[in-house]
């Protein structure tokens, strides 16, 4: 699978530290756009300071963005913006990912941990995987209710275990 937006980051580069500023073109939000399912990815930029850390590669940094996302009712299009802080570590040690049935804990020091391919990261795979944490699982548009009942389409509480009760209330001999 060829990356959208790649980014490749060596040992050499982090040695001494750097700022590294990134805005994708047209073409390339488009990719990430289709990727992710998106309707469109208008904006898409990383802001991300590198360094060398023990056993590999640290970035600090925000990936932000303007997207525009399917509502998961109705379809219609809800534009958000994004500005997603992160702070990864690229190391070599990183261990093999463990079997379905195998039981780990893991601690706070052990989240964002990726592992170092040869000397190497790509940093713009990344920061996709960041945007793709960050956007809204079940994005509603704000007239998602109205739609939905101009369809006759009826509201959990129209139709809910209660409904029937609420009818009664205030009926004569309820």
């Amino acid at each position: 699978m060829t990356a959208e937006f790649p980014l490749i980051v060596t040992l050499a580069d982090a040695a001494h530290g750097r700022t590294i500023t990134v805005e994708a073109d047209a073409g390339t939000r488009e990719a990430i756009a289709r990727r992710l399912g998106l309707l469109a990815l208008d904006r898409f930029s990383l802001v991300a300071e590198i360094r060398a850390i023990a056993g590999g590669i640290g970035a600090r940094g925000e990936v932000s963005a303007d997207v525009v996302q399917a509502c998961a009712a109705t379809d219609l299009p809800v534009p958000a913006t994004i500005a997603e802080p992160f702070d990864l570590r690229f190391l070599r040690d990183v261990d093999a990912p463990v079997g379905e049935e195998d039981e780990i804990e893991i601690g706070s020091d052990d989240l964002d941990l990726l592992p170092l391919e040869g000397d190497r990261i790509d940093l713009g795979e990344a920061a996709v995987q960041t945007l793709s944490l960050a956007l809204d699982p079940f994005p509603r548009h704000p007239d998602a209710d109205r739609v939905l009942a101009e369809k006759g389409v009826l509201s959990e509480e129209a139709t809910g275990p209660f409904a029937a009760l609420a009818k009664l209330r205030g009926k004569p001999g309820a």
